[in-house]
């Protein structure tokens, strides 16, 4: 009879496997009708020593659920109980590189294994034995019941293990995260501290270029112009409005608010506010009047004051920096 239930099962790869037909009766108890009571009570026990193996299983899995060996080297303790003779049954699961015995586990011809994936990868397998001879049944002296619990034991191993490993990553990559994120505050603190530097360096550069400017270079250019014919004294009063230029807020203003203008514009711009007319702008550039006025043009669309009535000089002239330029171009 036992032979028979043996020639009922497909082998493959050396692992008997349970044929597809059968598997809906896997972990079926019998009616009363069909069989002994005490058989039914036998299946029943074994039913439940099953679901208790899963159960704990799953328990195991959450107490050790950032170490993939602690859990292999109480699951190799655990699973014997699951078996019809637990008190003669012994585990071992190799899991890569590692081996880890159950108590008492000496390999014996009565073997039952299945093997361990991860990633689609065979890992390790998982091994059940008897350390004495018992009945034969329908995998040895194994039921066709414990070899599906055997196939899936092993394969929530790997799914297990393959959790713990996706787990760890991750904390990996979030403290890598968070060095890396200190790291950028750092420099972010770092750079802070330079630019603060250089904005103190830069305003030292502007005093000093102020005092100078006003204390040596004025009244040398002053003088100077005393001295000069009536026509090249305008030549002087313009190098005069540059050095103020270099003293004052006026075109580094101009040039921020107003990003399109042109350096060249910006120029024009700072001859027309001290004064300038386009014949004279016209010859210091050495460009035509016409090249002045398109300047002129582009300057005031750019301002924003085309079609206006807001005159060009007065609108340069005020502070348009402080905010006075943006009411007039409202009204």
């Amino acid at each position: 009879m036992k032979g028979e239930k043996s020639s009922q099962l497909e082998k493959n790869s050396g692992k008997f496997q349970i044929p597809i037909k059968d598997l809906a009766l896997l972990r079926r108890i019998p009616f009363t009708y069909e069989t002994e009571q005490s058989k039914v009570e036998i299946a029943l026990r074994e039913r439940i020593k099953e679901l208790n193996c899963l159960y704990g299983i799953s328990q195991l899995a959450q107490r050790h659920s950032d170490s993939i060996e602690d859990f292999l080297a109480d699951l190799v303790n655990f699973l014997p109980h699951a078996w019809q003779f637990p008190e003669i049954t012994c585990a071992q699961v190799r899991f890569r590189e590692q081996v880890f015995k159950g108590k008492g586990f000496r390999r014996t011809k009565w073997l039952q294994s299945s093997q361990i994936f991860l990633y689609n990868e065979p890992v390790g397998e998982i091994e059940i034995v008897y350390t004495k001879e018992c009945p034969p049944s329908d995998e040895g002296p194994f039921l066709k019941e414990e070899r599906a619990l055997l196939d899936e034991l092993a394969e929530q191993i790997g799914h297990i293990a393959a959790r713990i490993y996706a787990e760890k990553e991750l904390q990996e990559i979030n403290k890598q995260l968070t060095v890396e994120r200190k790291a950028l505050q750092e420099t972010n603190t770092a750079l802070k501290m330079v630019m603060a530097r250089i904005e103190e360096e830069k305003q030292e550069i502007y005093i000093n270029i102020s005092t100078n400017v006003e204390k040596i270079l004025m009244p040398i250019l002053h003088t100077l112009a005393l001295e000069l014919a009536a026509p090249k004294k305008k030549y002087a009063e313009m190098i005069r409005s540059g050095l103020e230029e270099i003293t004052s807020p006026f075109i580094k203003h101009l040039s921020q608010s107003h990003y399109s203008l042109t350096t060249t514009e910006i120029s024009i711009c700072n001859m027309i506010r001290i004064g300038m007319r386009t014949k004279e702008i016209a010859q210091i550039k050495g460009i035509t009047e016409a090249t002045v006025n398109r300047h002129r043009e582009n300057i005031r669309r750019k301002l924003k004051i085309t079609n206006s009535e807001v005159n060009l000089v007065t609108f340069l002239q005020q502070n348009m920096w402080d905010g006075k330029a943006s009411q007039i171009i409202e009204k």
